[in-house]
């Protein structure tokens, strides 16, 4: 029965995820649309933002805990976490009122959504005994709070700052509790930040490439003296963590 474990969760995970057909089947069939109208069709699920697929959404979400409940296979919990990215941008239409919401709200409702997702990942992180239910959680939370963060136009100095020590603050969470999705955006979003600084250094400069180069060439040194050093470093963090982080860590250690 243990060989069949991983066919038999892929076939509940396909069964999950084609509850958001089901739903609109039913929404088509019996006229149950919201103001916000019919979607064209079904494939526009995965292009449009639509207010009307926020109940396609919410099943998909109560059918892959329903599915977790009965049978704990961690890639059910990806269908889930796709659930609710897709539900942090369709369920602005609602709060504004308006057919696809706006911009700025849009961010914000990302943020929060996506910080929520990471507080649900942690909780996750702490209760699970075998496999990584949180990895998916971790990893669209991630996403949509550092998505929303980074889409932020026309910020101050000091908001750009700020977006950088937030981004080297992902790098030590990555390191400190051996999760990669933090230190993958944090990276993403430190070189972003040092790009935007050397394009306002160096704009109309032949320095302006050199500059780029030389923070490409920085960030894969820093990943290669972390990648030799990978073993001292992750020991040094073990016996001075809290018990409380020391756990989460331990979790993903056991998991991978």
């Amino acid at each position: 029965m243990k060989q069949l474990r991983t066919p038999g969760g892929l076939l509940i995970a396909i069964a999950v995820s084609m509850v958001p057909l089901a739903v609109y089947g039913a929404q088509d069939a019996y006229g149950l649309w919201t103001e916000f109208g019919k979607p064209a069709s079904m494939r526009d699920f995965y292009q449009w933002i639509k207010g009307s697929f926020v109940f396609m959404e919410l099943a998909t979400i109560a059918a892959a805990m329903l599915a977790l409940w009965f049978y704990r296979f961690p890639f059910i919990v990806f269908i889930m976490a796709v659930a609710l990215w897709f539900l942090s941008m369709d369920v602005v239409p609602w709060i504004t009122g308006t057919d696809y919401g706006n911009w700025e709200t849009s961010r914000r409702v990302s943020i929060w959504f996506g910080l929520g997702i990471v507080v649900a990942a942690v909780v996750v992180n702490l209760r699970q005994r075998s496999g990584d239910f949180a990895f998916w959680l971790y990893l669209f939370g991630v996403l949509t709070f550092w998505g929303g963060i980074t889409a932020s136009s026309n910020g101050t100095t000091l908001d750009k700052a700020l977006y950088a020590a937030l981004n080297v603050g992902f790098l030590f969470i990555g390191v400190a509790l051996a999760r990669r999705v933090f230190t993958v955006f944090g990276t993403i979003g430190l070189a972003i930040y040092l790009g935007d600084l050397a394009q306002k250094m160096f704009a109309d400069s032949m320095l302006f490439p050199f500059a780029l180069s030389l923070i490409g060439v920085g960030i894969i040194a820093l990943g290669l003296v972390y990648h030799r050093r990978q073993r001292a470093i992750d020991g040094w963090i073990e016996a001075r963590l809290p018990d409380s982080l020391r756990r989460l860590r331990t979790q993903q250690t056991v998991a991978a």
